[in-house]
């Protein structure tokens, strides 16, 4: 035979690690939360007006805007691209609640901003204020900034709740840190 069982169970324990082990890689990817191109799927196309895109937002009846501004090369940026804004349940959260749109600091793209004002993608960032990459910005429908995030969000759990942060309405009364606090305290 291909495995000597001996009196000891050693290698029968041994046998029954592995084949445990094997089990648990084989039902990973069935677990693993499924994925799709964020370019595709989690971005909405943008026509360069902002004001246009506030009022699409209003009559679909989202809760508000969501801006990635990014630039090439931005590890951060790609990171999020990667591991969380390629995830199909964070692509069909943000998609159902807001409008998703990209700036490239660095970009010579025309661009109108909540005021009709004409811009391009770089000047734009620039009177925002916008330094680093990814800056994550949130536009209450009146395109007024809510919530404004430096830095990659690494994990979609956190992403995903910082999604219903934004559309409770809970950033008018609080941080997201203590929200983000509360609601971990919820879940024991």
């Amino acid at each position: 035979t291909f495995f000597a069982i001996q009196d000891t169970g050693v290698h029968l324990t041994f046998i029954l690690r592995l084949l445990s082990l094997v089990s648990l890689l084989v039902a990973l990817p069935a677990t693993a939360a499924e994925t799709r191109d964020p370019e595709d799927h989690f971005f909405n196309l943008n026509t360069g007006d902002l004001k246009a895109e506030l009022a699409d937002a209003k009559n679909a009846g989202k809760k508000a805007m969501f801006v990635m501004f990014e630039q090439d090369g931005c590890p951060g940026c790609i990171y999020m691209k990667r591991n969380v804004l390629n995830r199909v349940d964070v692509q069909n959260s943000y998609r159902l609640r807001f409008l998703n749109f990209s700036v490239d600091i660095h970009g010579a793209v025309p661009i109108k901003d909540f005021a009709g004002r004409g811009f391009t993608e770089k000047s734009y960032a620039q009177s925002l204020g916008v330094k680093g990459t990814p800056t994550l910005a949130f536009y209450d429908l009146d395109g007024k900034e809510v919530v404004r995030i430096v830095g990659p969000i690494k994990e979609a759990t956190e992403f995903l709740l910082l999604g219903e942060f934004i559309a409770s309405g809970a950033y008018k009364t609080r941080q997201f840190a203590e929200y983000r606090q509360s609601e971990r305290r919820k879940k024991g």
